[in-house]
């Protein structure tokens, strides 16, 4: 079964030859696609003695179909440091009264007076769609 999709391709602008293009989703399957993003946040693990908080927005992603987001935010400055968490959240996790939320997790970037990194994990808040 074919789905018909529209939409259109953004080039980075780098000239690496490990650029990447995004696909930006208008419609699916003849019905125009909305966006939306999810708030998250927690605390890193404990590590080398102290714990980070983070908070962020995830990037957009279309509404209505299946999908994944993309998340990046610095941590709290905490024990003379920050660190960096980005990744890729799970597919949707549908709620019962209606809605989603996505599970994200991983490790920071190494940083410190000590080289380390931390650990984290969590489950993005209700989405909130944007119409672009």
């Amino acid at each position: 079964m074919e789905i018909p999709i529209t939409g259109f391709v953004v080039h980075s602008g780098d000239s690496d030859s490990n650029h990447s293009h995004k696909l930006f989703i208008s419609s699916w399957d003849g019905r125009p696609v909305n966006v939306h993003v999810h708030p998250f946040k927690g605390n890193t693990s404990f590590d080398a003695g102290h714990y980070h908080h983070y908070a962020g927005v995830t990037e957009p992603a279309p509404s209505g179909v299946p999908h994944v987001h993309h998340y990046y935010v610095e941590t709290s400055f905490n024990d003379q440091h920050t660190h960096l968490i980005r990744g890729t959240t799970g597919p949707a996790i549908h709620l019962a009264g209606g809605g989603h939320y996505h599970h994200f997790e991983g490790y920071t970037t190494v940083n410190g007076r000590i080289p380390h990194s931390h650990m984290y994990s969590g489950n993005t808040g209700d989405e909130k769609e944007y119409r672009y």
